[in-house]
């Protein structure tokens, strides 16, 4: 008959699968979150650099925001890596399956939430700054003549009517890109707090 351990199914040799998974996936979700508002972003700066290049640099704050999702999920998967202990010098197991759901969960909360904010921040970024870009040159597009289409409406061109109204388009898509990054801070908090709570398995 096999021998019934005391603790056995709190401390099985399998629990650190889930801490481990959950190291890798805040870092594949976050990588994942950052990428794809770094993508979207870039997009939009680089199709508003062709009529307003003088914008280029100032709306470049969407990618800098997508980037620093990548550097919480690093955070977190550290932290968890960390926190994963060996097996002790007799063979027994001293990381607990509570500690693996924890740290599964952690992962899993920062990952998804950078994830989410990416692709928010992305969206955001892409059409803020294409409409910062048309605000600014009064709807003039780079192959247009010089003085073209001046006189078929009431646009400023690029004059100060037009640097006015694409400030005010850069303000609200600047309150946008801070809610949206704020996502993947609570989720970093939340993580950061569930790493917290252990229970060893001794010895």
């Amino acid at each position: 008959m096999t021998e019934v351990v005391a603790g056995y199914e709190v401390c099985p040799s399998w629990a650190s699968v889930f801490g481990y998974l959950g190291a890798s996936g805040c870092m594949i979700l976050s990588s994942w979150g950052s990428a794809w508002g770094t993508w979207r972003a870039g997009l939009g700066v680089c199709h508003m650099g062709i009529d307003h290049p003088k914008g280029v640099i100032k709306n470049i704050v969407p990618i800098v925001m997508a980037g620093v999702l990548g550097i919480y999920g690093l955070i977190v998967s550290v932290i968890i890596t960390q926190s994963i202990s060996s097996p002790g010098q007799d063979g027994s197991n001293t990381y607990s399956l509570y500690n693996g759901y924890t740290h599964l969960a952690a992962g899993l909360c920062c990952g998804l939430s950078c994830l989410a904010a990416g692709g928010t921040i992305g969206v955001i970024g892409d059409a803020g700054v294409r409409g910062f870009g048309l605000k600014a040159e009064g709807g003039r597009k780079w192959f247009w003549a010089s003085g073209e289409g001046e006189s078929s409406g009431d646009g400023d061109f690029g004059g100060g009517s037009a640097t006015e109204s694409a400030n005010k388009l850069y303000v609200g898509m600047l309150i946008m890109l801070i809610f949206s990054e704020a996502l993947a801070l609570y989720g970093l908090i939340v993580a950061l707090i569930l790493s917290q709570h252990s229970y060893s398995c001794g010895g």
